[in-house]
């Protein structure tokens, strides 16, 4: 092969001038209407509505204040740098040496074979990691600082930390790097028309695109277990599935979902699909679609989700089952709203819930996680504000918070392709769903906030009222099944545990592997994550006895949810098909409320 042959083709003049002219326009027009933005809202000064910058002024004092602890982690980290220069310079003469500091497991920043090979890049990722290590635990070690306070650093540091790794710069990524080289550049200014596309779709601001929306199709290729929507209200359809088997379970399967995400984590594909495995094992399975509200449902409350929402959904099951017990399962915030039902229901006597299923549900909101950080007086005020003007919790907020737990991952990779790479982001059904966005109604989220993280009242005998009813989690004395996972960072494990001991029935705890998502989403045929049960009569008294005494089981914890529940009863009756029942028939599921994205709603104005 000649010489001339080597060299990366030249890219073609007509899709340079193209690209130009898409990113010219772009950026003219983003710049006229944030311009016009600023002068209709006033220039008014940056808030610092998080209390940053106030945390790290309390951190910043408590750390001067001991200047031996700070100059011994500087002389520290110099050794460190020091013996990073040996490494460097041995790796540079030929010979292999261990590495001063290596990336966790699983980090795929550093998956491209030069950041092992190449001695130049391997110092780049060194020194970062090295860098990384030391700023972390000086500011985790500082003393004096309050706990909520010293969280808010420690998160914030490692955002910081994230944003600056050398794999999300084009001259310190070797991947990066050898593409810029081998498309002369081209990349880049696809990557900033990707970006300005992103500002576009997101109205001005930043909306990072996770996949290729435009390659999924509610009930097409995710949502696609056939049904019917059988009854519909100002908060919820409900869906009843058509069965599969030549009978069903006597008692139905109702599943609330948390109203902050659409239902259909549970029904990506039907490979993974929990719900059209749960028909398949011969349930009658109803869900709860929740309603993507606007302005107009600004003023619905915890109350009004109670009441038509899970409350009216048993009614509805009833009604069209003709059954007098149902089973019903609830996931993340569906599942805090099902424990506040079941609660409501002890205390009226009403025996229609047969048993309670749990997916990563808090009712003891005692150790919130990382999302702790963003809940306090100061912040929460300032949320309610902004829901105040608008009548409800923009989607896309609550999303991005999320997505900040897993910068990593679920920032600043796509960062990397879609910017640097200059890449279009791959379809994946997952990140459909986790960029399909839901508002919440501004009473309701602003009661949950304060009475459940804030003030964790839920845990509480008569902590919160439902209409005239105290809520007493300890009148809840049905068969409770509760299923968290390890990795969970939305729901930590160690908090769901203790809301599984305030019931006073019988409760079975089970720890799955993976995370709020996959360890949920883990069907019996991938044979992944396993999961921990603790073979004691009762539930230890704390989170760290249950697990020192649990045992691994290999494969899907739906299996022994299944026996668990048929061990309870397992009577059957006649297939139930949705347009048989006495509600009659809406519309085919997935419904029209699941429908409605929030994106797709701003291209099309």
């Amino acid at each position: 092969m000649t010489q001339e042959t080597d060299k990366p083709a030249l890219p073609d003049p007509q899709e340079v001038a193209k690209t130009y002219a898409e990113v010219a326009q772009r950026a003219s027009k983003l710049l006229t209407e944030h311009m016009k933005r600023q002068v209709a809202k006033g220039a008014t000064p940056p808030q610092d509505e998080l209390g940053i910058a106030q945390a790290f002024m309390d951190m910043m004092a408590k750390m001067l204040a001991n200047p031996y602890q700070l100059a011994q982690a500087q002389m520290n980290l110099v050794w460190d740098y020091f013996s990073l220069w040996q490494h460097s310079t041995l790796r540079f003469m030929g010979m292999q040496t261990p590495p001063i500091a290596a990336p966790a497991k699983g980090d795929k920043r550093f998956k491209d074979e030069q950041w092992e090979e190449h001695f130049l890049f391997d110092f780049i990722k060194q020194s970062y990691l090295i860098t990384a290590r030391h700023i972390h635990d000086s500011v985790s070690g500082v003393k004096g600082l309050d706990g909520h306070t010293q969280d808010k650093v420690n998160f914030f540091t490692r955002q910081f930390i994230d944003a600056m790794s050398p794999s999300n710069f084009v001259h310190t990524n070797p991947e990066v790097f050898r593409e810029t080289v081998n498309s002369h550049g081209q990349n880049l200014l696809k990557g900033f028309n990707n970006l300005l596309r992103d500002i576009e779709d997101g109205d001005g601001k930043l909306r990072v695109r996770m996949t290729d929306t435009t390659a999924f199709e509610l009930g097409k290729n995710v949502a696609t277990t056939p049904g019917k929507v059988v009854f519909q209200n100002d908060l919820i359809q409900l869906l009843q599935f058509t069965p599969t088997t030549k009978t069903n379970f006597k008692r139905p399967l109702l599943i609330v979902p948390p109203w902050i995400n659409k239902y259909y984590i549970l029904d990506l594909r039907e490979k993974n699909s929990y719900i059209k495995w749960a028909v398949d094992q011969g349930h009658s399975v109803f869900c709860i679609s929740w309603v993507n509200p606007d302005e107009k449902l600004a003023q619905k409350t915890f109350e009004d989700y109670v009441f038509e929402g899970t409350l009216t959904a048993i009614d509805q099951v009833c009604a069209q089952t003709g059954e007098k017990e149902i089973n019903a399962a609830g996931y993340c915030l569906g599942g805090t709203l099902l424990g506040t039902t079941a609660a409501y229901l002890a205390a009226k006597k009403d025996k229609r819930l047969a048993s309670v299923t749990f997916f990563t549900t808090m009712l003891d909101f005692s150790i919130p996680g990382e999302l702790g950080v963003f809940i306090d007086e100061q912040q929460v005020s300032s949320l309610e504000k902004k829901m105040s003007e608008r009548g409800y919790l923009e989607g896309s907020e609550m999303a991005g918070t999320f997505n900040m737990l897993r910068a990593n991952d679920l920032i600043w990779s796509f960062v990397v392709n879609n910017y640097l790479m200059g890449k279009d982001p791959f379809p994946f059904d997952l990140l459909y769903w986790n960029s399909d966005s839901t508002r919440m109604p501004a009473a309701m989220h602003s009661f949950y906030l304060r009475n459940m993280y804030m003030k964790n009242l839920l845990k509480e005998p008569g902590g919160i009222m439902i209409g005239d009813v105290a809520i007493d989690l300890r009148k809840v004395k049905i068969p409770a099944y509760f299923i968290s996972t390890i990795e969970d960072h939305i729901a930590p494990w160690q908090s769901t545990y203790l809301g599984a001991r305030l019931f006073s029935g019988p409760t079975r705890f089970v720890l799955g592997g993976s995370g709020h998502i996959a360890g949920i989403v883990n069907p019996p045929a991938a044979n992944k994550y396993g999961y921990w049960i603790n073979p004691a009569k009762a539930l230890p008294d704390t989170p760290e006895a249950f697990f020192e005494g649990a045992q691994q089981n290999p494969g899907s914890w739906w299996t022994d949810w299944q026996a668990w529940l048929m061990a309870q009863d397992d009577a059957s009756v006649p297939v139930r098909e949705p347009a048989k029942g006495k509600l009659g028939v809406l519309e085919d599921a997935p419904g029209s409320f699941v429908k409605f994205r929030l994106d797709q709603q701003k291209m099309k104005s």
